[in-house]
């Protein structure tokens, strides 16, 4: 979480991070690995500060988020993993949010994160490609649904003058899933094309 103030830019910084990683999330890898080290960290280290202590979301924010990138930059297998990992989170909490369901079965997550994961590493750059323009592409939603909601921030709460973020939520934003679906597909096949003109050129 943030000051209410940073909400703006931090969503804007949503859009951004999430196109690039839809769009060239396997050939800057470690560029968007490196990105979203940096949002998991920040987020995970100012959440666990006091709402009124501004300053030291701040500080925390920027700490984590630096310590989160360099780990998942060094990292490499780690972070392919997951991805693939995060990408099947992602797909379990959008399936369980279309029939009605706020949250998943525990055990569902860790299956699908486990399946992921093994599944990234055994087809790496399909998953790679995949996870990276599926999950930029529900980035830039999220980021997104913050810019364009009635009230400030769409996953936060007004009432407590904080920025909160939460990634498998766009409350309001029925056109979200479609979106994903869209973005993500169109992600994955630019990607597919950048790489495939990449090896004809090796060849």
């Amino acid at each position: 979480m943030l000051p209410a103030a940073y909400g703006v830019p931090a969503a804007i910084a949503l859009v951004l991070g999430g196109a690039l990683a839809c769009f060239a999330g396997y050939r800057l890898l470690r560029i968007v690995l490196g990105i979203y080290g940096f949002i998991v960290g920040a987020a995970f280290a100012s959440s666990v500060m006091g709402i009124s202590n501004t300053a030291g979301m701040i500080v925390a924010a920027v700490l984590g988020g630096l310590i989160g990138a360099v780990v998942l930059v060094f990292a490499y297998l780690v972070g392919i993993a997951l991805v693939g990992a995060g990408l099947g989170v992602l797909i379990v909490h959008m399936a369980w949010a279309q029939v009605g369901q706020a949250e998943p079965p525990t055990v569902a997550v860790i299956v699908a994160s486990i399946a992921g994961a093994a599944s990234s590493l055994m087809l790496q750059r399909y998953v790679i490609i995949a996870g990276t323009a599926f999950g930029g592409a529900w980035t830039m939603i999220v980021g997104a649904a913050n810019l364009f909601a009635e009230r400030q921030g769409a996953q936060g709460a007004s009432d407590t003058s904080v920025w909160i973020l939460y990634p498998t939520s766009t409350p309001g934003f029925r056109w979200a899933p479609l979106a994903w679906l869209v973005l993500g597909a169109l992600g994955t096949a630019v990607q597919l094309r950048l790489t495939g003109r990449k090896k004809n050129k090796k060849k």
